[in-house]
């Protein structure tokens, strides 16, 4: 497996984000991609109306840490374009045995950030027809239950603010037990 470093070793900084404790060592065909230590990730970045389909970490973790780490300092010194990029992150992913379809709709997602993203977007055209075609083939199964999720999501928000606003708390939280 080209990941020469071990195990990801991390640790936690806030809520959404890690340190990348140890060197996280990839090397490639031509190119070896060091995540130093100290990096910011979030892990995989999705959105939580299909984090029941793609969890934040997995198997695909190192994949993930690899990339946010490309679409950072690797375009900000040009060593990959954002194509590149995620395409390593598929590539790898497929090193560490994630199961075709779930990498494949993960490529499919980090290609769509890159269209919402100006300094990603460059050359995304040329991704297009793959990007569509998964995507096309992909709503069936995504839509649906996104959709129900995202009612969820609406309605315990509601829910929340409204037991904020009971309890004078924004968080709903009544304050901490104490024995």
């Amino acid at each position: 497996m080209p990941l020469e470093s071990g195990d990801v070793v991390v640790r936690r900084v806030d809520d959404q984000h890690w340190a990348v404790v140890e060197p996280l060592v990839y090397r490639g065909k031509r190119d070896r991609f060091v995540v130093p230590p100290g990096f910011l990730t979030d892990f995989a970045t999705v959105p939580r109306l299909v984090v029941w389909l793609v969890p934040r970490f997995g198997r695909y973790t190192a994949a993930a840490i690899l990339h946010d780490w490309l679409c950072t300092e690797g375009l900000r010194t040009r060593m990959v374009t954002s194509r590149e990029a995620d395409g390593i992150f598929r590539r790898v992913m497929r090193e560490h045995d994630v199961p075709v379809l779930r990498r494949w709709l993960m490529w499919c997602g980090v290609r769509w950030g890159a269209l919402a993203d100006a300094e990603r977007r460059p050359g995304w055209w040329r991704s297009a027809p793959g990007v569509v075609g998964i995507s096309v083939l992909a709503a069936p199964v995504v839509v649906p239950p996104a959709l129900v999720i995202g009612l969820a999501l609406l309605v315990y928000a509601a829910v929340e603010a409204g037991v904020g606003l009971l309890t004078g708390s924004p968080t709903g939280d009544a304050g901490s037990f104490r024995t």
